[in-house]
C-alpha cells in the first residue's frame, strides 16, 4: 500500500487543520469490499454518535451497527473485522451515502483511515461532503465495479491504483482501467490541500489586481 500525498507532521493546530492540509495525488492500496447497495448515512455513522462537533473519533463508530452485535461483541462476519481485508480504499455497492445530509458520515470514513471510496453511484450530498473533507469519491461503471468485487473475491490482497491527476482507477492485477469524473475546482483543492478559504487566499494577488482594474 502506498499513498502519494503530503500531510504536515509538525503542525500543532489539531487534526481538523491537518485534514484540510492533506494533499491527494495517488493511492495504491488493497481494498475493503462492501458489496451492499443503498448504504445510507445512518448505517455509516448511526445518529446516536453525532453529538460531537469536531471530526476526531468518528472512525471508532464507522458502521457501528454492522461491526458489533446488539450485546456489543464483535461481528466476525463483517468485512472490517476480517483480517483478510485491509487498505485505504473502501469499495461500496451502488447508491453509497444516501439518506440524511450528515457530514459526520464523511468524517467517520476518513477518520477510520480510508482515503478513497469507490461506488457506481453516490448520493450527491455525501459526495460533496466527502470532497470537502479530503475523501475522494470515485464513481465507476456498474461493470467495472463488478470486476473489482470479482478480483477481490479471488484475491483479497488485490490492489487498486487511484490517480487523481489523470483521473484514472486501475485494477493492478488485471491492468484494467477506467476514467472517473471530478469537479475541476474540487480536484485542484485536493491536489493542493486547499479548503475553500485556502483557495481564495491563493488567488489574493489576482483578486487585488481585479479590484484595482475595476471602474465604478
Amino acid at each position: 500500500m502506498s499513498i502519494e500525498a503530503s500531510i504536515p507532521s509538525n503542525d500543532k493546530r489539531g487534526k481538523a487543520f491537518v485534514i484540510n492540509q492533506y494533499q491527494f495525488k495517488t493511492v495504491v492500496s488493497s481494498i475493503v469490499p462492501l458489496p451492499i447497495e443503498n448504504v445510507d448515512t445512518d448505517q455509516i455513522i448511526p445518529a446516536r454518535f453525532l453529538k460531537a462537533t469536531t471530526r476526531e473519533g468518528f472512525g471508532e463508530n464507522l458502521f457501528r451497527d454492522w461491526r458489533y452485535t446488539q450485546n456489543g461483541s464483535t461481528n466476525s462476519e463483517f468485512v472490517l473485522n476480517k483480517n483478510d481485508y485491509s487498505g485505504t480504499i473502501l469499495v461500496g455497492g451502488k447508491n453509497f451515502g444516501s439518506g440524511s445530509s450528515r457530514e459526520h458520515a464523511a468524517w467517520a470514513v476518513f477518520d477510520y483511515g480510508f482515503r478513497v471510496v469507490v461506488s457506481s453511484f453516490f448520493a450527491d450530498i455525501f459526495k460533496n461532503n466527502a470532497l470537502n473533507n479530503k475523501l475522494l469519491p470515485v464513481q465507476v461503471t456498474d461493470g467495472f465495479l463488478d470486476k473489482i468485487f470479482s478480483v477481490t473475491r479471488k484475491n483479497p490482497k488485490s490492489e487498486l491504483k487511484v490517480d487523481l491527476e489523470n483521473q484514472t482507477i486501475t485494477i493492478i492485477e488485471t491492468g484494467e482501467s477506467e476514467k472517473f469524473d471530478i469537479n475541476p475546482y474540487k480536484k485542484t483543492c485536493l491536489l493542493k490541500g486547499y479548503d475553500d478559504i485556502d483557495y481564495l487566499i491563493n488567488m489574493k494577488d489576482k483578486i487585488e489586481v481585479f479590484e484595482k482594474e475595476r471602474t465604478f
